[in-house]
């Protein structure tokens, strides 16, 4: 083995030393091969036993959540087992299998290079990550060629290395654009896998109506659903390209390194760089949970915008503004801190992560670059020791090296993305248990029962039966509304077809919350409820729901035109309907049945329940829920509404304090707001005979004052 130290001239105290270096550098000669091999195996066994673990971890149950005051402990987002774990299950619904679009996706983005044909796009594809790095490898060698033909004063050579150069930039350049399209496209497949998972959850089971009213767990389902969706798929799309490719530009370039500057150059490197990414890694702040709880900002703030707009009509008329202003600056300023303190922890992460990546490591590196140029190193054969050739050699392997410490910082940077994906994956994971937990029956709700929540605990822990009937009927039922206030401890009724149910009772008694349970709405906490399939029971409300379409779907909701298709129903039985409620008119008036508005603004009070009742007469159920629907409609028009409607087999469970309604019912159930009720057979005439007598009698009772005054004035007058 050549002497190592032949180029460099040594202070005398240091020759006596040359000699046992000397040896033991011989000694290493002789088993450079086993050491190297035994290295590398140490490495892969290391990273091996790494994944092993992380594996093994990922396979264990979660650790109990430990209670607090709000329900379950915050969790703080890191980038941990629990965070890999929540990534593989999104990795399962946005790359569902091998034979997924997504995959070969991946597949194209990560490692072919030819021709592919792609589904949306007939195009021919040389782009992947391998192809790009083998083109670095050959343009840092050609940079190498070029510098040593200018230093050798070759002008020859140098033109026609400056031509090779800009004619190698053609597939460089469509190979790095190729990339970028293919990382887009790869998110926005990501993003339609999984917003079409989380909405088939989520408009399923009356799962968005309990996410928003019967849970507390999302505040701002909506931005989770559009926002946090989107930058989690473009942050798995970015942070996989950030990341293969960066790993791969590392092996390749160390391997090209270790064949010029020798292996031991390329380890001690790679030791220093482990050691400092260590120390840089344990000093990174918590970039994911930070990013979590900036985005639970802005949905917070973005909600509260949202409530500003739902309910403008309301706060103009309160004159509200001041107050609404000051919640809007508070929730922003909220966020603004935030995201300034956000700002202030990146500088001195920033200004570590440029000196060590940039600064530190450039330095290691051009000690490394300078070994094939003092030294002789073992396995590394220098055929051309000019300075031409130098100049190459120092070259090509600094820009071999520069690429291999960019594919380092860009790993190191990707790290931070990391967290900031964690943040993401938090968000989106919590949104789909929530979906799983209401689906479950499982709530978390803040209790501001008005009654001792202690008192009522056996009724929120209980669960009672839903079975599906022909008729309705309630068993032992309790009332309770989502807050924790027991309304009615049992309640027990039936309707039958051709029963006809009249409720009334106070306000907050319980009227509405029965219709809820018996739509499905709020669970049901004990007793048994019989009732016929969500079709054969139709409700309509005070203020109707009319739906973004033509006005012929305003008739049909929820059914299709493809629906009214298959029931044989024709545009002029629409209209017959529509005679009947007395709006026929509307039709023309509105500009077709194909027309398309803002129907909720295009309506009147009025015709907003006529339209109700028509799009009733359509379906056609066994049972219909009636709560104030007639309250914008004449007293005519209500008489044809119910009478139609009874005509038609139609069993009515109505909500009103209307006395016209009565004689529509033959059935009673009356609550005394107290949580008591009573439940009898209803006589419409007598009970409007003693209604009558009993406002006679209060209207003699608030005249009895005024008789007393009168007679006090007559007796004066006497005397």
């Amino acid at each position: 083995m050549p002497n190592v130290f032949s180029k460099l001239v040594l202070p005398e105290w240091a020759l006596s030393t040359v000699p046992y270096i000397n040896n033991i550098f011989r000694q290493y000669g002789k088993y450079r091969t086993t050491i190297q091999r035994s290295i590398i195996f140490v490495l892969i066994l290391r990273s091996t036993l790494s994944i092993r673990r992380l594996i093994l971890a990922m396979k264990k149950k979660e650790t109990t959540k430990v209670p607090t005051e709000s329900g379950t402990r915050k969790k703080k987002v890191e980038v941990d087992v629990v965070f890999f774990r929540q990534l593989y299950k999104l990795l399962q619904i946005v790359m569902p299998g091998l034979r997924s679009k997504e995959f070969w996706l991946l597949i194209l983005h990560s490692g072919f290079l030819g021709i592919i044909h792609v589904i949306e796009l007939f195009n021919v594809l040389m782009c992947n990550v391998v192809f790009r790095t083998v083109l670095s490898v050959y343009i840092a060698s050609l940079d190498g060629r070029i510098v040593s033909a200018l230093v050798r004063g070759q002008v020859k050579e140098f033109i026609l290395g400056i031509i090779w150069w800009m004619t190698v930039a053609i597939p460089a350049t469509y190979t790095n654009s190729m990339l970028t399209y293919m990382q887009s496209k790869l998110s926005i497949q990501f993003r339609t896998r999984l917003t079409t998972f989380i909405h088939e959850k989520y408009l399923s089971d009356m799962t968005f109506y309990a996410v928003g009213n019967l849970d507390d767990r999302i505040k701002n389902a909506d931005q989770c659903i559009t926002v946090d969706t989107m930058k989690f798929s473009n942050s798995l799309a970015e942070l996989y390209s950030n990341l293969a490719k960066p790993i791969l530009d590392v092996c390749i370039y160390n391997y090209q390194l270790s064949r010029n500057v020798g292996f031991e150059g390329v380890f001690i490197g790679s030791l220093i760089t482990q050691l400092s990414s260590i120390i840089m890694r344990k000093y990174t702040p918590s970039f994911g949970k930070m990013v979590a709880e900036e985005q639970k900002l802005e949905g917070e703030f973005r909600f509260r915008h949202s409530r500003l707009i739902d309910n403008a009509e309301e706060i103009a008329l309160f004159d509200g503004q001041v107050i609404e202003k000051a919640e809007l600056d508070k929730s922003y300023h909220a966020l603004i801190r935030h995201v300034n303190r956000v700002f202030r922890i990146r500088i001195p992460h920033g200004m570590m992560e440029d000196f060590v990546i940039k600064y530190f490591w450039g330095a290691c590196g051009l000690l490394l670059c300078s070994v094939p140029v003092f030294l002789r190193v073992p396995g590394v054969n220098v055929s051309d020791t000019s300075i031409g050739g130098r100049t190459e050699g120092f070259i090509t392997n600094r820009r071999l090296l520069l690429n291999s410490s960019d594919a380092v910082g860009r790993i190191m940077y990707a790290y931070k993305e990391v967290t900031e994906l964690a943040g993401y994956t938090s968000r989106v994971t919590e949104l789909l248990q929530v979906f799983e937990d209401v689906k479950a029956g499982r709530f978390q709700k803040n209790l501001v029962s008005s009654i001792s929540i202690e008192s009522n605990a056996k009724t929120l822990q209980g669960r009672g039966k839903i079975v599906q009937s022909e008729n309705i009927e309630f068993e032992d039922v309790p009332i309770v509304s989502p807050n924790g206030d027991v309304l009615v401890p049992k309640l027990t009724f039936h309707v039958k077809p051709g029963m006809h149910l009249l409720i009334v009772g106070p306000n907050g008694c319980g009227k509405s919350s029965l219709f809820r349970i018996l739509g499905g709405l709020w669970p049901v906490y004990g007793g048994t409820v019989h009732k016929p399939s969500h079709k054969d029971i139709f409700y309509i409300p005070q203020r109707p729901y009319l739906s973004l379409g033509t006005l012929r779907d305003q008739i049909l909701y929820p059914d299709t035109i493809e629906d009214m298709k298959q029931k044989s129903v024709t545009d002029e039985d629409l209209l017959d309907i529509l005679k009947v409620v007395q709006i026929e008119h509307i039709v023309e008036r509105e500009g077709g049945w194909d027309s398309e508005k803002e129907w909720s603004l295009a309506l009147s009070g009025g015709d907003k329940q006529r339209i109700a009742m028509a799009r009733l007469f359509y379906h056609k159920p066994r049972y219909t829920i009636l709560d104030e629907c007639t309250s914008a409609v004449s007293m005519d028009i209500e008489k044809i509404m119910y009478t139609h409607a009874t005509a038609l087999g139609i069993s009515l469970l109505t909500v009103s304090h209307r006395p016209s309604l009565w004689k529509y019912h033959n059935f009673i159930l009356q609550y005394d707001g107290q949580g008591g009720y009573v439940f009898t057979k209803l006589d419409a005439e007598k009970r409007l005979a003693l209604q009558e007598e009993k406002n006679m009698i209060e209207q003699k009772l608030q005249e009895i004052p005024k008789l007393q005054a009168r007679m006090h004035e007559l007796m004066e007058m006497k005397q």
